[in-house]
Formats: C-alpha cells, sequence, structure tokens
C-alpha cells in the first residue's frame, strides 16, 4: 500500500481522545483507523440509500412483473421443497 504524508491541524481535545481510545502505535495508524470508518459510515450511507426505493415501494406492491413478495415466496418454496427432496442444484459442465 502506498502511503502520503499529511500534514494538518487538529482540534487539541478530539485528537487526545482519539489517541487514549487504543493504544495507538502512533498518530499514522490512529488516522488510518479513522479514514476507514470515515469511508465505511459513508458507503454504508449509499447503500442505504439505494435500499430506500422498497421503503418507498413495499414488497407486496405490484408492478409490470408482479410483485417481489411473491417472488420470494415462490422462490422460498421451491428452495425448500428442493432441500426436502435431496435435490442438489444442476450446474453446467463449465461449472464443474
Amino acid at each position: 500500500m502506498s502511503r502520503q504524508r499529511v500534514s494538518t491541524t487538529v482540534d487539541n481535545g478530539l485528537l487526545d481522545q482519539a489517541r487514549h481510545l487504543e493504544p495507538w502505535p502512533n498518530d499514522a495508524a490512529m488516522l488510518d483507523a479513522a479514514l476507514e470508518a470515515l469511508v465505511a459510515r459513508y458507503r454504508a450511507a449509499v447503500i442505504d440509500a439505494a435500499y430506500e426505493a422498497y421503503d418507498r415501494h413495499p414488497l407486496d406492491e405490484p408492478d409490470e412483473w408482479g410483485d417481489l413478495a411473491s417472488f420470494h415466496e415462490a422462490n422460498r418454496t421451491v428452495r425448500q421443497e428442493a432441500g426436502a427432496a435431496g435435490d442438489r442444484p444442476q450446474t453446467t459442465e463449465a461449472a464443474r
């Protein structure tokens, strides 16, 4: 992993609090962890926003394709029946 030197000024109190959260080997490790957490939080917010459509449109709301609730139920039934019969998913020669 390539490294980039960062020189900045931060809040003293916040820096002291962060330094005491863990036994960081150095400030660089602490800042790496903080940046990883920031990026993870942003990614989670993006994913949550993508799923927001499901809040606006419930699974049982019909559209031109039917409704997702019925699809999920049919899929669950087929999988349960296949599992009860001991069936295994079919594979192609290319997947073996």
